[in-house]
């Protein structure tokens, strides 16, 4: 079948159009984006205001448009961070539904953490063993750990790049006192959460997914998109060390100019990167491994293990 899978992200609306069977891996098919940054766009008491709601309700529309025009036979659609924790949710839910025939699922932190999780673990494979996923979003940060397909551990932080960006670092390039501050928040946010994970044993092995990893590892030297999924790319606790300084120094321009940072993402890194450098610190991470698979392909992976397969019709 051919499925869409439409995800409202605190960065972005992402379309990803699949062909896929139960038993086979989701052959990718069509991606259709837009960056509308959510998470940015939340009011002072917390709900997403009227320009944003009607930005969301457009960008969707020409999703399920491009959703039709690529043959899906099925949309699955679904919110992250940004629209579960505005005060608005429930409005926001139902202006979409009302003007789009969306009904967005929105999805928990702790759910979130669990499908990043499965695509992480069908990624890598049994092989893998034990596995700690590590998952940067724009509103959140998913931590999960396992040795199955379900994780022993998963939860969800408030401590995404584009929140704590809009929230925590004002000015470009932002002042050292504010960077020390955000680092020293994000810590003790993760740190609350360790003994959580660490009664299961260390992981054989640390992954990482989401377009912050990415861009992270890319600047660090990881090899380009255009090489390919199947490419090993990892980014180690020392290059991100020496990075973060530099980071904090550049503006949101000189960011962009980096290999594999896109405009719309540049002025996040660093809040992102502090995230990072705090997670592999207090987990003992010397190097992750970049996983291409994240929350959408969990979503899909998900789906497809409850279609009757082949054999069964």
């Amino acid at each position: 079948m051919r499925l869409g899978v439409l995800d409202v992200g605190s960065n972005t609306v992402h379309l990803l159009v699949v062909d896929a069977h139960p038993g086979a891996r989701p052959l990718p098919a069509h991606s259709h984006k837009a960056e509308l940054r959510l998470a940015e766009l939340l009011e002072a008491d917390g709900a997403i205001g009227v320009a944003g709601i009607e930005r969301l309700i457009g960008t969707i529309g020409r999703a399920m448009e491009a959703a039709e025009d690529q043959g899906c036979e099925e949309v699955i659609a679904f919110a992250t961070s940004a629209v579960r924790e505005a005060t608005n949710a429930d409005h926001v839910l139902g202006r979409v539904k009302a003007e789009t025939g969306v009904a967005l699922e929105v999805v928990t932190g702790a759910e979130e953490a669990r499908l990043t999780f499965l695509a992480a673990r069908r990624w890598f494979g049994w092989s893998a063993g034990k596995l700690l996923v590590l998952d940067i979003g724009g509103g959140s940060l998913e931590i999960a750990y396992g040795i199955d397909e379900e994780p022993d551990a998963a939860v969800s932080l408030p401590l995404g790049a584009g929140r704590l960006t809009a929230g925590m670092l004002p000015g470009d390039p932002p002042d050292a006192e504010a960077v020390r501050a955000l680092r020293r928040h994000a810590r003790a946010e993760i740190a609350r959460t360790v003994g959580e994970f660490s009664r299961f044993g260390r992981p054989d092995h640390i992954v990482a997914t989401s377009k912050t990893f990415k861009q992270l590892a890319r600047i660090a030297g990881a090899a380009r998109d255009a090489e390919g999924l199947y490419v090993q790319r990892e980014l180690s606790h020392k290059d991100l060390q020496d990075w973060v300084p530099k980071l904090a120094a550049m503006t949101a321009a000189e960011r962009a100019d980096l290999p594999g940072v896109s405009t719309g993402r540049a002025r996040q890194l660093l809040a992102g990167a502090l995230v990072a450098e705090g997670a592999m610190d207090l987990f003992g991470a010397q190097e992750v491994e970049i996983c291409p698979w994240a929350l959408r392909e969990g979503v899909i992976l998900r789906r497809l293990d409850h279609l009757p397969s082949p054999t069964a019709r």
